[in-house]
């Protein structure tokens, strides 16, 4: 097992740049502090500092050694605070990753299940589904939800499941919602402005087959990967767009758009993933069973 101790003392004489600054904050002598970063250096098998002037310099496997103490200690802050505010204020915390290829419109609809919580924080992040992934493996999320399920890995340990299956629906700005473009939907996307998602969003896989489909060139004019930006520029008369059905409950909080037509024969969903630690925590199961097999649409 690695000494936590000694990675502990190393991580700090990189802070420090030195052994003798070390020391000195940690109260200690520095021929203790050596010895600790030396014992770690044995434990692992490889150099870890060099000398640099007065002070030390990473290895390259230093650098690697140094990368994921700062993880863990920062971590394990997070830790500490996270407790102490729990048995101070009675909070209940849930950390939630949003991966960039899913509605963030039907992230309210998607965590409505916990919200009626007394005393919820809710930590929403948004990032890249490998990002999000990673950051859930390392606890530092309790759940993320996703346009698609956790790939096999056993390292990381981490379980999935499909929460909801919503069918699209597309909304845009009144001056390009005529009774026209609704009457001819879906031709009418051939010949009015679309906003879509990336390439990063399942969706946009699924809209670009039914384009194919339905023989439709849509005239493409913006991509996104936020689905809330997409509402905002539609507003502002960009375009029309794509939005699943969880999401459309939200259209109404931007002003000034209006429905277009359905997509019934696309649909997105959502996983939510979570690892061993979240499965323990009381709103990650009331997120699951709230959202377990919830569809939208035909």
């Amino acid at each position: 097992m690695l000494n936590f101790r000694h990675l502990y003392y190393f991580w700090i004489v990189v802070q420090e740049g030195g052994f003798s600054r070390a020391a000195e904050r940690l109260g200690m002598a520095v021929q203790t502090v050596s010895m600790q970063v030396r014992d770690l250096e044995k434990a692992l098998g490889h150099q870890l500092l060099k000398p640099s002037g007065r002070g030390v310099a990473l290895t390259d496997a230093g650098q690697a050694a140094f990368a994921r103490a700062d993880e863990v200690f920062h971590l394990g802050q997070r830790i500490t605070d996270e407790v102490r505010e729990a048995a101070s204020t009675g909070t209940v915390r849930l950390s939630v990753g949003l991966s960039d290829g899913i509605s963030k419109l039907a992230a309210h609809a998607l965590l409505e299940p916990v919200l009626a919580t007394p005393q919820l924080r809710l930590v929403c992040h948004e990032g890249e589904f490998e990002e999000l992934l990673s950051e859930l493996a390392l606890h530092q999320l309790d759940v993320v939800l996703a346009g698609q399920a956790a790939p096999p890995n056993p390292n990381r340990r981490l379980r999935s499941e499909r929460i909801a299956r919503s069918t699209i629906q597309w909304f845009g700005p009144t001056s390009l919602v005529k009774k026209s473009a609704r009457d001819h939907f879906p031709r009418s996307l051939a010949h009015l402005p679309v906003l879509l998602p990336t390439s990063h969003s399942p969706l946009r896989a699924a809209l670009d087959q039914w384009f194919h489909a339905i023989h439709v060139r849509p005239r493409v004019v913006g991509e996104f990967e936020d689905s809330a930006l997409l509402a905002v520029f539609a507003a502002r008369g960009l375009g029309v767009f794509p939005v699943s059905e969880l999401g459309a409950k939200d259209v109404s909080l931007v002003r000034g758009l209006r429905q277009l037509g359905s997509s019934p024969d696309v649909a997105e969903e959502v996983h939510a993933i979570w690892s061993r630690r979240g499965q323990n925590h009381p709103l990650v199961r009331r997120l699951l069973a709230g959202g377990q097999g919830a569809e939208t649409g035909p």
